[in-house]
């Protein structure tokens, strides 16, 4: 059985420590998602899984021919390459083999009549056939396609970013390895490529270890769950949706441990100062049990890290944004003709639509950074804008983070009329005070949009332009945010592709279909796209109404003889299973820090429910045909 030990791996990172003593193990066909705060060591724990980066103590153990994938959230790549020679990079035979063919391919296209080149492209045609490599050769180009690259002699110089992204992911799909590690693979992909790729890892033979903030990605493609948090690692059986019921279960159980041992601190700490004089065995014995207590809760969890965002916003009036006939183009391409738009107070607009299709560009022209080539645009006096952008192009990474948080406020009013400083909303977005003068370039990716998204915040905006806020920002950061937006009193109109941020936070939507063609929507992402599913068959011919049939009289049931046994059992039956819940409610107190026993228990409880409601509208039934009888 091929698999991969974390055995006692510690990570620390400056003066930060991400991780402490962690281990775990990933087996066979195992889909793990991995969560945690932005900051708390994720990137670095798939470094370390991937061989890329040392542990400073700890080991990560596999077998001689384990072979692992990386897909990176920024692959780094040779400029000159073409995107066939950077697909087929790699160490693997077959792969060596593919980037020689297809070299010589091509050499003997600028050259046909070379008799060396073609001995050569048969040489390496017997190879091929050896190895079956053609049907790899051919899976490859297929990827490539569905990621949407088509033009495989290009240079990848000449790439955007997300689309050296995708060819990164074509190349870790391609190498087909015991372990395939990604690192935010819906980047930068639009809803169609996220459900191919889907269904490709479903079908996929090896294992998978996945950081994404795409929560229906995470409940569609894991069955189990690494969570990073406080520097210890835990893990959680099946997807995402089984995750959350765990850790409330967890943290509830924290909370009350916690609470307990507040109670006896309190009650040591009385003795202390009763002036105990630490002379014999049991006294000695218990000034170290409340240092150790001391220690536990200075150190403590429950209530002490979480997110808050509970900012006031400036005041909106009736009016926002009014575009009338209004156009955009660039180059060849039209991105509005002709559009007419009202945004009212209380909007929430989410926008879709392919790469390209000039939504970033919809966004510049509200937050009036781009003007239009003709047509009229009315915004509101009291309109007061924060625009979270892609690329958080103001941010000097040079400042330190205290620094760059005065520059929009030094105080900040809460939603509870609360004045309070820059360093104390640091704080509410989860940066410890020791980290309030570290310059901005040491922090993680995530932590850099978490400071943006402050910032832009503190601002006390009435309107919110967000350019794709879930790329890079952790699931925690985007419930909470979640949660802010659906309190907002203001405007929010957001560029996404995740359709689990669009699902919670629009109710109208956008959508761009190229060429200037915006098609709105009242609904939210989900059902605009059951509505695309059931619209696209319609089209393909109409079906001729079944005849009316006029409905015969239902006559009234009366119980079998099998009916009336089973009424006269039922009731047992009912408390019996409702006996038995009550037991395994009681199970799941007792092993609530045993997360793989409390998985158990809280499968079967489910079950147990689940019959129970069946048995309750039985019994229903039941019971009026017995009225009958």
């Amino acid at each position: 059985m091929k698999m991969l030990t974390v055995e006692n791996v510690t990570k620390t990172y400056g003066e930060k420590q991400l991780f402490e003593q962690i281990s775990f193990t990933i087996g066979e066909k195992e889909r793990i998602g991995l969560i945690g705060v932005n900051g708390t060591g994720k990137s670095s724990l798939l470094r370390i899984v991937a061989g890329l980066d040392t542990p400073d103590a700890g080991k990560v153990i596999t077998g001689k021919d384990y072979s692992i994938s990386f897909l990176q959230q920024s692959p780094d790549f040779e400029t000159d390459r073409t995107v066939l020679e950077q697909v087929f990079d790699g160490d693997a035979p077959i792969l060596k083999l593919m980037r020689e063919y297809e070299k010589t391919l091509i050499d003997l296209n600028k050259d046909p009549n070379n008799s060396g080149q073609l001995d050569e492209l048969y040489r390496l045609q017997k190879q091929m056939d050896a190895l079956n490599a053609w049907d790899a050769s051919s899976n490859a180009k297929s990827i490539l396609t569905k990621l949407g690259i088509t033009n495989f002699g290009q240079m990848v110089g000449q790439l955007s970013g997300g689309q050296k992204k995708r060819v990164a992911l074509a190349q870790v799909l391609i190498a087909e390895p015991d372990l395939l590690i990604l690192d935010e693979p819906t980047n930068h992909l639009d809803f169609e490529t996220v459900k191919w790729l889907e269904d490709y890892l479903s079908r996929y033979r090896g294992s998978i270890l996945v950081v994404t903030h795409d929560r229906y990605f995470l409940d569609r493609v894991t069955n189990r769950i690494f969570e990073l948090d406080g520097g210890a690692i835990y893990s959680y059986k099946g997807n995402y949706a089984a995750f959350l019921e765990a850790k409330a279960i967890r943290e509830e159980n924290e909370a009350a441990t916690f609470e307990k041992k507040k109670n006896l601190y309190r009650r040591e700490l009385e003795w202390i100062r009763r002036g105990a004089q630490a002379r014999s065995t049991k006294q000695k014995a218990r000034i170290g049990r409340f240092e150790e207590l001391d220690h536990q809760l200075s150190n403590g969890k429950p209530g002490a890290e979480k997110l808050d965002i509970s900012l006031n916003g400036s005041r909106l009036g009736k009016q926002v944004f009014e575009l009338k006939d209004a156009s955009k183009q660039y180059g060849n391409k039209m991105i509005l003709n002709s559009f007419d738009l009202l945004i009212k107070p209380g909007d929430r607009i989410g926008i879709i639509g392919n790469n390209g299709t000039g939504k970033s560009t919809f966004l510049n022209i509200l937050a009036q950074r781009i003007p239009l080539d003709s047509g009229m645009f009315n915004i509101g006096q009291t309109v007061k804008i924060a625009y979270y952008t892609q690329e958080s192009e103001d941010m000097d990474e040079n400042k330190r983070m205290i620094e760059y948080i005065k520059e929009t406020a030094e105080v900040v009013e809460t939603s509870d009329g609360k004045n309070i400083s820059a360093a104390q909303m640091l704080e509410r977005f989860l940066f410890s005070p020791y980290t309030h003068g570290t310059p901005i370039r040491k922090l993680s990716g995530g932590e850099k949009r978490r400071l943006y998204l402050l910032k832009i915040l503190m601002s006390a905006p009435n309107v919110l332009l967000l350019d794709e806020p879930t790329n890079d920002l952790d699931t925690q950061t985007l419930t909470i945010l979640e949660d802010y937006l659906e309190e907002f009193p203001g405007v929010v109109i957001t560029v996404s592709h995740d359709r689990y941020f669009l699902d919670k936070v629009a109710s109208q939507l956008l959508i761009f279909k190229g060429d200037a063609k915006i098609e709105p929507f009242y609904g939210n992402y989900s059902e605009y796209l059951e509505r695309e599913v059931i619209v696209e068959p319609k089209k393909e011919g109409k079906s001729s109404p079944a005849p009316f049939k006029a409905p015969e009289k239902e006559k009234k049931k009366k119980l079998t003889f099998k009916e009336q046994k089973e009424w006269e059992e039922i009731d047992g039956v009912i408390a019996q299973t409702e006996a038995k819940l009550e037991t395994i409610t009681g199970e799941i107190e007792k092993y609530s820090s045993d997360f793989t026993k409390l998985q158990e228990l809280m499968t079967q409880a489910a079950e147990l429910n689940s019959k129970l409601e069946q048995l309750i509208e039985r019994w229903s039934y039941l019971a009026e045909l017995a009225e009958n009888s």
